[in-house]
C-alpha cells in the first residue's frame, strides 16, 4: 500500500496515543510538530543507509566554470541528491577520488557516473522502510507532544529495533558484493 507523508506521520501520531491529522497545515500541536520534524527525520533516515529503493547512478552534467583548486572539473549534483555512495568513470560506478562542495562534485576525471542516495517519493517507500520510518516519527513526536521522556527512550529503542530490521531486509535484495583488493587475499596467491 503507498503511502503518503500525511499518512506516515498520522500513523506515528496514533502510536503515541495523539490524535490523527487530516493535514499537515491544519493548526493543531501535532500538524505543526509533523510538518516541522517530518522532512528533516526522512532525511536522516534515508541517509543513514545505502536503501536499495533510494539508490541511484547517475552521468553527472560537467559545469562550464572549473574548481579554484585541487579537481580539474566540477559537476553538478541530481535533484533529490542526499548522499554520495561513490564515483566511478567509463562505466564503472566507483573507483574515482573526487570532493563534494555545494551543491557540486569536483574531480578530475573528465566523465563521472555518481551512485547516490536520493529523496524518492512516499508511495515508493516499502514496507520495511515505512514501519522504520513511523516508529522514528512517533520517538521524535513523543517529547513535544507528551512531555515524556521514559516513553520517549522506550519508543527510541522500539524504532532502532525497526530500523536494524529494514536494513537487514533492505540487504538481501542485492547479490553480495565480493571483496576488492583486500590484501590477506592476495597474501595466499
Amino acid at each position: 500500500m503507498a503511502l503518503t507523508a500525511l499518512e506516515l506521520c498520522s500513523r506515528a501520531l496514533l502510536r503515541i496515543g495523539a490524535q490523527a491529522i487530516a493535514s499537515m497545515d491544519e493548526g493543531t500541536a501535532e500538524a505543526e510538530i509533523a510538518s516541522g520534524l517530518y522532512d528533516g527525520i526522512r532525511d536522516a533516515l534515508l541517509s543513514a543507509h545505502p536503501w536499495s529503493f533510494a539508490t541511484g547512478q547517475e552521468s553527472l552534467p560537467r559545469l562550464a566554470a572549473e574548481p579554484g583548486a585541487d579537481h580539474a572539473h566540477a559537476f553538478q549534483l541530481p535533484p533529490h541528491f542526499l548522499r554520495a555512495l561513490s564515483a566511478g568513470s567509463l562505466g564503472a560506478g566507483r573507483g574515482l577520488s573526487y570532493r563534494l562542495l555545494e551543491d557540486r562534485l569536483h574531480c578530475d576525471a573528465e566523465q563521472v557516473t555518481l551512485t547516490y542516495i536520493f529523496r524518492p517519493q512516499e508511495s515508493s517507500f516499502p514496507p520495511f522502510f515505512a514501519a522504520a520510518l513511523v516508529a522514528r516519527l512517533s520517538a521524535e513526536f513523543c517529547i513535544p507532544l507528551t512531555e515524556s521522556s521514559s516513553r520517549a527512550q522506550l519508543l527510541f529503542n522500539q524504532a532502532e529495533a525497526e530500523l536494524r530490521a529494514a536494513r537487514r531486509a533492505d540487504s538481501q535484495q542485492a547479490t553480495t558484493r565480493a571483496l576488492d583488493g583486500f590484501p590477506l587475499i592476495r597474501a595466499r596467491g
